[in-house]
């Protein structure tokens, strides 16, 4: 049997690795246009790979994904994290979780990820070919075989495994929607708000547990946010592009950003603990009264953005001035202007619509011999492993070939 793997990522060698390991006698060959495979793998969670996340429960793990929710519910009986943790560690890579979950190889280097599994590719005689841009795949001559248009040439296989990731247009998607596939049109996620012009980016570096509205929306999130030279960063911003993917490309990525830098704490709640401080803070400076903890330069910031002088004494802050820094570090406004790609990991919410493929086998129902894994498929997670976790799964799903 011959095997095509089309994308040299993390779904494509897990894709390949799969069918060897289920179909030990099969020719695999993994196709890859650009001059190098793994480029996410290496990039991914600044160079240490956030290979899964400690989520071990099936339903819990699901709800992680804006797209793709219950698919992965189905897909994840069959490959989860226990089994990618094993995976790696069978191949000599110890994973470690971090406090929020995350989970990284103990070497804290991606290259022991992309070591892993090249040298498994290697040791299972898969053929990489870079340089190779799959552009078409027809249905061949007999009943079950298959044509790919590779670099302007023809090649005959049995099955395919397409694992090229999100694109950004969906012309990127031409060659499989020309197989009867539904396109849901893609759209980023995981993207940062930027925020021109606005002072509180003198504050870059400066990071707060905070929850993050999008105003006249529901969307809601919790979370660390960082202040960024450009606007807002961070683990609660980056959620609210994700779950907010689609809402937020329908504004053009204007809108207004509210966010409680006190951990959601209400208006009510922080004026008591003023009152229930009161008699310590009255008697120092304004600059040195913070009751609340918060990051020097940005208390500062919220004092000067509210018009209270650093040098005055707390006990001379009318009550006016209080009420308005009280709404300023509970209900912060920003005018979101455009949005910046997270470091350099794209990800998409969009591609081949879940309804025409099997979450059993990843098998095409449109298309005999065709199989799916990874962000081609209309799939995506929020930042902290997810996505990895789900290109392990579909990968290894669709290496068996079944359905």
């Amino acid at each position: 049997m011959r095997v095509a793997v089309i994308g040299g990522g993390a779904a494509g060698f897990f894709a390949a690795l799969s069918v060897k390991e289920h179909h030990p006698d099969a020719t695999v060959t993994l196709y890859e246009k650009s001059s190098k495979v793994l480029s996410k793998v290496r990039i991914s969670g600044g160079g240490r790979c956030n290979v899964t996340h400690h989520c071990r429960e099936i339903r819990k793990l699901a709800k992680h994904y804006p797209r793709g929710e219950v698919f992965l519910r189905k897909a994840f009986t069959s490959f989860a994290v226990d089994d990618t943790i094993a995976w790696f560690k069978e191949r000599g890579v110890e994973l470690k979780t971090e406090p929020d979950g995350r989970m990284f190889p103990i070497t804290d280097d991606s290259e022991s990820i992309a070591g892993a599994l090249l040298n498994a590719a290697s040791a299972a005689d898969i053929r990489i070919d870079l340089g190779s841009g799959v552009t078409a795949i027809q249905r061949g001559p007999g009943p079950e075989g298959i044509v790919l248009t590779v670099n302007g040439q023809e090649i005959r296989v049995d099955r395919v495994i397409v694992t090229t990731g999100g694109h950004p247009q969906p012309t990127g998607y031409a060659w499989l929607a020309a197989l009867g596939h539904t396109i849901v049109r893609p759209v980023p996620s995981l993207f940062t708000f930027n925020i021109p012009g606005d002072p509180i980016r003198e504050l870059m570096g400066v990071a707060l547990p905070a929850r993050v509205r999008v105003a006249g929306t529901k969307l809601e999130s919790m979370g660390p946010v960082l202040i960024t030279h450009w606007g807002l960063s961070g683990p609660g911003v980056l959620r609210l592009s994700a779950w907010g993917a689609r809402e937020l490309n329908a504004t053009d990525y204007r809108f207004t950003a509210q966010v409680n830098w006190v951990q959601g704490r209400s208006e009510d709640e922080v004026r008591n603990v003023f009152v229930e401080q009161a008699a310590v803070m009255d008697r120092k400076l304004a600059q040195n009264a913070d009751p609340l903890g918060l990051p020097k330069r940005f208390w500062n910031h919220q004092l000067a953005k509210a018009g209270i002088q650093l040098d005055k004494p707390w006990g001379q802050v009318v009550k006016k001035e209080r009420n308005r820094l009280i709404d300023f570090l509970t209900n912060d406004r920003f005018q979101i202007q455009g949005k910046t790609t997270f470091k350099e990991e794209f990800v998409t919410a969009g591609g081949v619509a879940l309804e025409e493929v099997d979450p059993h086998t990843m098998h095409s129902q449109k298309f005999p011999g065709l199989y799916f894994a990874g962000e081609v498929l209309d799939i995506d997670g929020i930042t902290g492993g997810f996505n990895f976790q789900a290109a392990w799964t579909t990968g290894h799903i669709a290496g068996r070939l079944e359905g």
